[in-house]
Parts: structure tokens; C-alpha cells; sequence
């Protein structure tokens, strides 16, 4: 995804983009392909944080390459990955090869996961780009097991034509489908984007009850 994207763009209006070209080298930033150690030790450590203790089904929608897909399957959970490219399900294969991870080719604001439920939904830099958020957010609830939650990486990315969706908006669409949200700022953490960034980023942790 183009964090610094020229376009004019708000949620729900994400620019097209040809993921499948894009995958080739979509690893080559810090916070895609997680190559750097302390990158990737960085977001090790939040995604710890933001699932559950105990090991069990996530769904991760707009997987990419699998970055975080692996992230999640070396703590012990169980991955359904979902990209529209398939060049970018190919890839997330790859890079789990061996391990307890399923990847399909669908959209992410309907996954093609027919009557499956998780534990865990977790969706980065994804939301902000669907027409209607609202829609998405109510039927990614549908997937979750009782008890289970929603993992949001967004934000707002650059400053002369900003794209993204920001946190209050964020809240405000999860204010009617959970119990407790929790908004923890990514944007102070320079580990996590292999640089220092001033823009708006965040994880929203939402628990539906």
C-alpha cells in the first residue's frame, strides 16, 4: 500500500491500485516484508499484545505477502489468509510453506471462508480503502467465535493530500458492534515503520462482547 499516496483520498476511497505488479517488490518496505530484526522484533511484540494468550483461529484479511500471517502462525495461531491478488496469495504460500496456514484469493470485505469462525479478525491498512467500512466492520463481526475480537492497523498517511481513515471515525463505525475498543498510537514507535513518521497511525483492539 502507498502510505504516502498523492491522490486525495478518504475512507471508503481507496486509490486502484495493480496489487498483483506490486507484490514483486511490495516487501521492499520495512513494515511489509518485516526484513529488518528490530522491525520485525517490533511488531512481534505488538501483535502479542493485541491477540489472544491462547492460540487459536485468525483470519487475516488483506494478508499481503504474509508478513503478519507469519508473525501470527510462529506464536501459534492458526491463519486463514485473504489478499484480492493472487500474485500476493502466492507469495504469503510461499512464505508459510509447512506451517498450519491456508491463503485464498477473495475480497476482503467478503471472505470467501463460507460458515468458518475465528477468534481473531485481523485487518492492516486495508479498511480505508473499502466503499463502505461500516458494511465491512459489521460483517467481519459475523466471523468472530463468541468471546473473539477485531485487530485494526490503520491511519492516515501523509500531510499535503492525506489518505487513510482516522481513529475517531474508526470508533465511531465500532461504537454499535463492541463492548470495549481499545486505540493504542503507532505512530510514536519508529520500530515499527524503520523510521521516524509523523502522521496518524494506530491499532484499535475491539471486543464485540
Amino acid at each position: 500500500m502507498n502510505e504516502n499516496g498523492d491522490e486525495t483520498t478518504t475512507a471508503g476511497a481507496g486509490p486502484r491500485v495493480d496489487w498483483d505488479a506490486a507484490a514483486a517488490d511490495f516487501d521492499d518496505e520495512p513494515d511489509h516484508g518485516l526484513r529488518d530484526p528490530d522491525v520485525r522484533r517490533a511488531w512481534a511484540a505488538r501483535l502479542a499484545s493485541w491477540l489472544p494468550a491462547r492460540p487459536g483461529d485468525l483470519l487475516d484479511l488483506g494478508c499481503g505477502t504474509g508478513s503478519l500471517s507469519l508473525l501470527a502462525s510462529e506464536q501459534g495461531h492458526r491463519v486463514t489468509g485473504v489478499d484480492l491478488s493472487p500474485a500476493m496469495v502466492e507469495r504469503a504460500r510461499a512464505k508459510l510453506a509447512g506451517r498450519d496456514a491456508v491463503f485464498l484469493a477473495g475480497d476482503a470485505a467478503a471472505p470467501p471462508v463460507g460458515e468458518q469462525r475465528f477468534d481473531t479478525v485481523l485487518v492492516r491498512h486495508v479498511l480505508w480503502t473499502m466503499p463502505d467500512p461500516g458494511r465491512a466492520l459489521r460483517h467481519w463481526r459475523q466471523l468472530l467465535r463468541p468471546g473473539g475480537r477485531l485487530v485494526l492497523v490503520e491511519g492516515v498517511w501523509g500531510t499535503v493530500t492525506p489518505v487513510g481513515i482516522p481513529a475517531g471515525t474508526l470508533t465511531d463505525l465500532l461504537a454499535p458492534l463492541a463492548a470495549r475498543v481499545r486505540v493504542e498510537r503507532l505512530s510514536d514507535d519508529p520500530a515499527l515503520w524503520g523510521r521516524e513518521v509523523a502522521d496518524e497511525r494506530y491499532a484499535v483492539v475491539a471486543l464485540p462482547g
